[in-house]
């Protein structure tokens, strides 16, 4: 198996500190930079952040963040986890991430999604029944753009984004191209639509057995084939939080996994988060990567088999779990966790 890249992502979850008071989105914002220090220190390869538009997220823009840690950082690669294309313009995404990459030696990557929160659909001023429509246009024409040279693109609706006809979008990517992941929740029309432009494909697996997953690798690897492109990276993306033991890690996450999966279920229609449904997900065969760090190496290990996987990404923050544990996190993941997936995976 190919060398496993190892990352750690963070939508900048609002925290408590230790006393349980919280924080500012302000101070949650400089806590990120922190912790991506941090994980650079202890051998992660890549740290990602994601763009919300919510008072429990404070990170709205991906890219200022990733600029203000990639001048605190050398080596790490940096991205976002996701970029909601839909709602914002392919030609602004490109120069913002264009110009990380060079300000960062190369460094900058993206992950462009759908999102699967929806406030910045109103807050943008766009219509929902657009959702589809809005992605497709708009990955067309991002994908139009990392080929860099002449863009000569026109949208199928009106109401996605005037045509584009430019010599060039600046600045460009100085070596190469921009790494592009299409991240995907686990519709069979989106997994092929990745295929259909040569994109690495990022999976996210918040619930249930990462293994049922498989037929969309499967099918992501015939439809590439299918229209003529190479084998492209896959990753996942899952949460998850490591502590000297099970019992430890599971008992400081549980309060504040709870708490966040209950307030976004009642915006979604879903039942109140239970610890027997926990545990099911921190168990062998549920999504959660939660535990000692032998367990959730073992837990990642099995994940990277049974999918192929080129890359995983431990989303690490899960609600209001405090700084501390976060930054605890995050150097049992860069110094035991790391090394015994690698061993584990044969890589």
């Amino acid at each position: 198996m190919a060398h496993i890249e190892l990352g750690l992502n963070t939508f900048g979850d609002v925290t408590v500190d230790t006393t349980g008071r919280p924080l500012s989105q302000a101070e949650t914002l400089r806590d990120v930079v922190a912790e991506a220090m941090l994980a650079e220190q202890v051998g992660v390869n890549a740290f990602g952040v994601g763009e919300h538009h919510r008072k429990d997220f404070a990170i709205s823009a991906p890219e200022v963040v990733m600029a203000a840690i990639a001048s605190r950082t050398n080596k790490i690669v940096l991205g976002s986890a996701v970029t909601v294309l839909s709602t914002d313009d392919p030609v602004r995404v490109f120069e913002r991430f264009s110009t990380v990459n060079a300000i960062s030696g190369g460094r900058a990557e993206i992950i462009v999604g759908r999102g699967s929160f929806t406030e910045s659909y109103p807050l943008f001023g766009y219509d929902l029944a657009d959702y589809d429509q809005l992605f497709e246009d708009k990955l067309a024409l991002f994908a139009a753009l990392l080929k860099a040279g002449p863009v000569s693109w026109r949208p199928t609706s009106p109401r996605t984004r005037a045509a584009v006809s430019v010599d060039g979008v600046y600045p460009p990517i100085e070596h190469g191209t921009l790494r592009t992941w299409v991240g995907v929740g686990g519709s069979p029309e989106s997994v092929v639509r990745a295929a259909r432009y040569g994109l690495p494909l990022t999976l996210a697996i918040i619930g249930g057995s990462p293994q049922r997953f498989r037929p969309y690798v499967d099918l992501y690897l015939k439809s590439l084939e299918q229209f003529g492109h190479p084998v492209q990276p896959i990753a996942v993306h899952s949460p998850g939080h490591i502590a000297a033991t099970d019992q430890l890690a599971k008992d400081e996450l549980w309060p504040h996994y709870a708490a966040m999966m209950t307030r976004i279920g009642a915006e979604r229609g879903w039942p109140p988060a239970t610890r027997a449904k926990f545990e099911q997900e921190a168990g062998p065969d549920g999504a959660l990567c939660v535990g000692a760090p032998e367990t959730v190496a073992a837990k990642i290990a099995r994940t990277v088999q049974a999918l192929g996987l080129s890359r995983f990404d431990l989303k690490y923050s899960n609600g209001t779990l405090p700084h501390s544990s976060l930054m605890s996190s995050i150097e049992l993941f860069g110094t035991k966790v790391a090394p015994l997936v690698r061993e584990k995976a044969g890589s």
